[in-house]
């Protein structure tokens, strides 16, 4: 699930000034208390950590089993609140912060899902910092309960919020092979989360990657060894719940070995149950004993699991995806595991899960494709989901439920047990206390100094040079003293996305102080008159080095692949026999297109981090020493990776 599309998304803001009157009596004075005394209420400081008072907010770690306090306020509430604030507990509606003035139709339709719908929670996208949190705090002053806030922060704060840190993806994660970074990763998601207002976190994601042609998951993942990544899951887990948030693990029961993507279509995954138990299942049962808070269900369908077939609704293909450029109809398609009862008993009874059960958003194609939101709503309610994720009408979905209960196909005692657990929830995250984000502390806690150093700590140790033929690297050719006079290094770019005027402006900036020409960039615009003149240029070149940002673009339909002007381009410079360094800077499997590259590094991203480590390891800066999580078929074995010390270090050895 990724970002809602500027068109569907509700935009609003957040003024700076509170206004009691519009506030419940139930809960009005509670916000004229300062936010910073009422932080006391829900955490204690930690002494030393900040030079000016010493005080820093430490929130109480989250464990799955509901508190007796939390339990008996749930029940208290339950008996207080109508049948529509039950409903309204379940859906959580997803928003994208810009400034919008409180007068706006877009303002007025988000505040009456606060507070006529009774909505539980809101899912931030991507925004600003002060934007988001401004409009988390708003709401929540104006919601009557507190309200969940949550985020796909697979990647830390940088993957919704704008100007903020991106940790590497979580396969940079696992070709470090240490469990330890997947901790540090989670703690360190958790304390900027809570910093921005947000309770809980849609991560770490735990699909074994299994598909080398997955365009949804890909990087996203760990890896494709079931126990690798059941170690990594269980020690995010572990760190991100200590740090007061509730983790997830997705995407139930593993959307791993999907050649669709569910935001554009509805995979199918026709394996056994006994498949299920030996690779999808293991990292969430690792997750559930390392005491995972939520899991969220996949959009797939499991035709051995649930064989129910189902059938697109009239009229489908005539309107606008939510999330993709183009809808994929998938025929013989059979019940996803999101309204499968099967399915989502199978986490509830076999794997013994008791927390909080997330639909992945119902807006996308893998749902809307087949059902409408108020019947998407109800069949997710019966098979057991207590969260609703962002259906596209939310009005919809509440009505639907309703009607459900009327007729008897629903009942209130149903929907009274996910409100239950979404309300003890609240409880034991502090937010009946305070449920007001400080916007003084949030640049004293997000983006430091420590989640800069770990970031780039990761990204060092996860670089993987696969493939080395031409013995081209460490590259001292890049030197500027081991260049003749009009020698050059020549840099091209090749990009799947919309990003060509600054993609790569952090892999040059980190070459700085050497001689190379080029620095351009290739994406799906470019003519075929711009390939050749870049190919003319490089013709003068002792060494070309290509970056490659195929990337992961959920939604789209050329995800993790190159544009054909950038693989055009790559090819011809192959045909020349000239020495070419290739690094992918996103999907690993790049190399199966381009068997005759000779050297091939991976980056596993196209975060900063990750950028200037592959420069770093390019030019022999640091060791070299990360190893491949997956295999690339008919080419390398899983931990592949060829270790070579930094040039500096080993001359003093």
């Amino acid at each position: 699930m990724h970002a809602v599309s500027r068109a569907a998304a509700i935009v609003t803001v957040v003024s700076l000034a509170c206004d009691p009157a519009r506030v419940g009596r139930a809960h009005a004075s509670a916000f004229l208390k300062s936010p910073l005394t009422e932080m006391a209420s829900v955490a204690t400081t930690a002494a030393g950590d900040d030079k000016r008072d010493g005080k820093l907010p430490v929130f109480k770690p989250y464990t799955r089993r509901a508190s007796r306090e939390a339990l008996k306020w749930a029940d208290g509430e339950l008996r207080r609140m109508t049948l529509e604030e039950k409903i309204g507990q379940l859906i959580s509606v997803g928003v994208n912060a810009t400034f919008m003035n409180q007068e706006s139709d877009a303002f007025k339709q988000l505040r009456r899902q606060v507070e006529q719908n009774h909505v539980g929670g809101i899912i931030l996208f991507r925004g600003s910092v002060y934007e988001s949190v401004h409009l988390v705090n708003r709401m929540q002053q104006l919601a009557r309960r507190p309200l969940l806030i949550s985020a796909d922060l697979e990647a830390g704060s940088g993957m919704r919020f704008i100007d903020t840190i991106n940790f590497p993806w979580n396969m940079a994660v696992g070709a470090t092979g240490n469990a330890e970074y997947a901790r540090r990763m989670g703690e360190m998601t958790a304390r900027e989360a809570r910093a921005l207002g947000i309770q809980q976190i849609f991560a770490p994601v735990v699909d074994v990657n299994s598909n080398a042609a997955n365009p949804v998951i890909n990087v996203r993942s760990y890896g494709e060894d079931p126990a690798e990544v059941a170690r990594m899951a269980a020690a995010f887990t572990e760190g991100a719940q200590r740090g007061g948030v509730i983790a997830t693990a997705k995407h139930f029961p593993g959307h791993g070995d999907t050649a669709v993507d569910s935001h554009r279509g509805l995979p199918v995954v026709n394996v056994t149950r006994a498949r299920l138990d030996a690779v999808e299942l293991v990292p969430f049962r690792a997750a559930i004993a390392a005491g995972v808070g939520s899991v969220m269900i996949a959009h797939i369908g499991l035709p051995q699991l649930d064989p129910t077939r189902i059938t697109p609704l009239e009229g489908v293909g005539k309107r606008r995806p939510s999330y993709a450029d183009t809808e994929v109809i998938v025929e013989n398609a059979t019940m996803p595991a999101t309204l499968s009862p099967p399915v989502v008993g199978t986490l509830r009874r076999d794997l013994g899960f008791d927390g909080i059960i997330v639909t992945d958003a119902l807006d996308m194609s893998g749902l809307t494709i087949y059902f409408t939101p108020g019947e998407a709503a109800v069949r997710a309610t019966l098979a057991g989901a207590d969260m609703l994720l962002k259906p596209p009408d939310a009005d919809a979905a509440i009505r639907g439920l309703r009607e459900a209960v009327a007729a008897g196909r629903l009942t209130e005692r149903r929907i009274e047990e996910s409100a239950r657990r979404l309300l003890a929830a609240k409880y034991d995250l502090g937010l009946v206390r305070q449920r007001i984000a400080p916007i003084e502390q949030i640049d004293r806690l997000v983006s430091t100094e420590a989640a800069v150093k770990l970031s780039d700590e990761i990204a060092e140790r996860a670089v993987t040079l696969v493939r080395d033929d031409a013995g081209l690297l460490p590259a001292g050719s890049l030197s500027a003293s081991s260049l003749a006079a009009g020698e050059r290094v020549y840099i091209l770019g090749i990009t799947n996305g919309e990003d060509r005027q600054w993609i790569m402006n952090s892999f040059t900036g980190a070459l700085g102080g050497r001689k190379f020409d080029g620095g351009t960039v290739i994406d799906d615009r470019s003519s075929e008159k711009e390939v050749d003149s870049l190919l003319d240029r490089a013709k003068a070149a002792k060494l070309i080095v290509v970056a490659m940002y195929g990337r992961v673009r959920t939604g789209q339909a050329n995800s993790g692949a190159l544009p054909e002007p950038g693989m055009r381009a790559l090819k011809k410079l192959l045909e020349r026999k000239v020495p070419v360094v290739g690094i992918s800077f996103g999907n690993p499997y790049l190399l199966q297109s381009f068997p005759e590259l000779k050297t091939y590094m991976v980056a596993y991203g196209d975060m900063p981090s990750l950028q200037r480590a592959a420069a770093r390891a390019l030019v022999g800066e640091i060791d070299v020493g990360g190893k491949l999580p997956i295999s690339l078929p008919s080419l390398y074995a899983r931990g592949t990776g060829i270790q070579l010390k930094a040039q500096a270090r080993a001359a003093n050895e």
